[in-house]
């Protein structure tokens, strides 16, 4: 930064820290549950987007959450129990310590170190390198590219931290060879991982809705079903990428990224490259057979779903579905994980792919790897418990939400910006279904509202998928960046522009439902203004940029005679 941008920083920092002394000094009775408890949220994305450092921005923005969370105790005593809050063992159970703990967490880390262990070792038998020029051969452009990544990340439904991992390994040397930036492939990864664990009734996030919803008149699992039709953040946003990658149109940084992918055949347009000695190393490994980058990747899909249903109980006479809604996802995936690797070991053992030497190297390699977003997962994971349990964010917006219960026709539209808020400010989609569900489902009573009840929870489901996906706290986020191997930030803002016109249309969509009824009617309707939105965006954009597209695509070879 220049020195009057450092300057104004320093200024800011200083204002914000006189603000916690104030708040501190002012409300004895501390500030939990009161609208100062959105303050921790707002330093933390206000740093992330201004300094694009994501770890000082959540260690800053959680320091905020703990002085807040102790703001009633004495002057004195406030400095050693924020420390004891950050790390652990203090009250309402936040803390470093009691994240790494919880066996929800610890599962997910299992099951991320593992994957990390898996990529390691097909990358080792030179099955990765075999499946991608495979790819290459048979898809000759950008468009069939995208379109593929959007098939596979569809195929991934199981749960989104797979989907991230897994769509990103897969796609990003194909991506690489048809000149698609990072930060697109890391858009397209972002937007087929929790909108389609959304509205697939086959994944972990089954379980996560279904258990806030339970009611007399009807089943949590049946109410997910309902609200599937209704998604339509979720809907659109595979529509989203249908649509710019048939119409080949981009905007906003994205634009910039994806020009300087295909004019100057760099799919990075930052020197943040955080994967870049990773890549150095995939790059040294021989070709080797495509079944051995297949078997193991069906191998993780199977034993990741037998390990959620054996979870839920599937193997004790549990029924599918019912399976799905009562398994412990994060233990489920953890149990696949750990399966897949020692399968894949004992099948390159048999092939002699890899030497076993090279095998038990992959196990430090692979923790190595998934370091970073590991830490920085766990930062957020940090962040998120503070501001839910420890400066009771729900007790907030359930008091908030009270004051519009008369406006039952403008509740969906309502409960999905509210939604976006909240995840896009805690980094959570679980969370804000955990704090919004309960409530929109007691406001809109199912036996005497059974449509605009589900409709109201369709619409927190979407606006937490939406928050999550866009926030630059948000766990999708961090590792829909990392399957890309793109700067989370730079992920961060090319596809806020993205989310932000679906955004809107599916306002739209839930203004029109609190009148229209009808899920098909308000899809189609949202769906044509999503396509005449991006037509018009196209149109502006060739005027402002005259040849810009048309030099794009021949630069990369996708205009025929037929086009030009």
């Amino acid at each position: 930064m220049k020195r009057i941008p450092k300057t104004a920083f320093a200024v800011a920092m200083g204002l914000l820290v006189l603000l916690h002394v104030w708040l501190v000094v002012l409300y004895k009775d501390g500030v939990v549950g009161t609208a100062w408890c959105l303050l921790p949220a707002a330093t933390a994305i206000a740093m992330c987007l201004i300094t694009k450092e994501v770890f000082s921005s959540l260690l800053f923005g959680s320091l905020s959450g703990a002085i807040l969370m102790m703001s009633s105790n004495e002057l004195v005593d406030i400095p050693g129990k924020v420390i004891l809050c950050i790390i652990g063992g203090g009250e309402k159970d936040v803390g470093l310590i009691n994240i790494l703990s919880s066996s929800w967490n610890v599962g997910i880390l299992l099951f991320l170190f593992s994957l990390g262990i898996l990529v390691d070792l097909v990358n080792k038998s030179g099955g990765r390198v075999a499946f991608t020029r495979l790819l290459t051969s048979r898809i000759k452009n950008r468009r069939g590219t995208q379109l593929l990544t959007m098939l596979v990340g569809c195929i991934c439904f199981i749960d989104d931290y797979f989907n991230c991992l897994i769509v990103g390994t897969v796609m990003r040397p194909v991506t690489d060879s048809h000149k698609i930036s990072r930060a697109k492939l890391a858009y397209l990864v972002d937007a087929t991982a929790a909108p389609v664990c959304m509205i697939v009734p086959l994944s972990s996030w089954v379980a996560a809705v279904s258990g806030y919803v339970e009611t007399e008149q009807i089943t949590g699992v049946d109410l997910f079903f309902k609200q599937i039709p209704y998604n339509f953040y979720s809907l659109l946003t595979l529509l989203m990428i249908v649509l710019i990658a048939i119409l080949n149109v981009d905007f906003g940084p994205m634009l910039r990224h994806e020009r300087n992918a295909q004019l100057n055949n760099n799919v990075f347009s930052s020197n943040d490259r955080p994967y870049e000695d990773a890549e150095k190393r995939e790059n040294e490994y021989v070709t080797g057979a495509v079944r051995d980058f297949l078997v193991p990747i069906f191998a993780m899909t199977l034993f990741c779903l037998g390990g959620i249903l054996y979870t839920g109980g599937f193997f004790e006479g549990g029924g599918f579905l019912s399976s799905f809604a009562a398994s412990d996802a994060a233990r489920g995936l953890a149990l696949g994980g750990t399966l897949t690797c020692a399968f894949t070991f004992v099948y390159f053992r048999i092939r002699r792919s890899v030497s076993f030497v090279d095998s038990m190297n992959a196990i430090p390699n692979g923790i190595k790897h998934m370091a970073v977003p590991v830490a920085i997962l766990v930062l957020a994971w940090l962040f998120g418990s503070i501001a839910r349990q420890g400066l009771g964010i729900g007790d907030f917006f359930a008091t908030f939400i009270s004051g519009f219960e008369a406006y039952v026709k403008f509740l969906p539209a309502f409960f999905f910006l509210l939604a976006c808020f909240i995840a896009f400010a805690t980094g959570t989609s679980w969370g804000t279904i955990a704090i919004l569900a309960p409530i929109v489902v007691s406001i809109l009573n199912y036996s005497e509202n059974p449509t605009t009840c589900v409709i109201g929870l369709s619409a927190v489901c979407a606006g937490a998928v939406c928050g999550d996906h866009s926030s630059p706290i948000s766990d999708t986020s961090i590792m829909a960046s990392t399957g890309a191997h793109c700067s989370l930030m730079d992920h961060v803002i090319t596809q806020l522009p993205y989310v932000m016109l679906v955004v809107g249309i599916s306002f739209v969509g839930y203004l029109l439902t609190g009148f229209v009824q009808s899920q098909i009617v308000c899809f189609f309707m949202t769906g044509v203004l999503l396509m005449a939105s991006l037509l018009v965006i196209k149109a502006v954009l060739s005027v402002w940029h005259v040849g810009l597209f048309e030099e794009m695509a021949e630069a990369n070879g996708d205009v025929g005679d037929d086009d030009k």
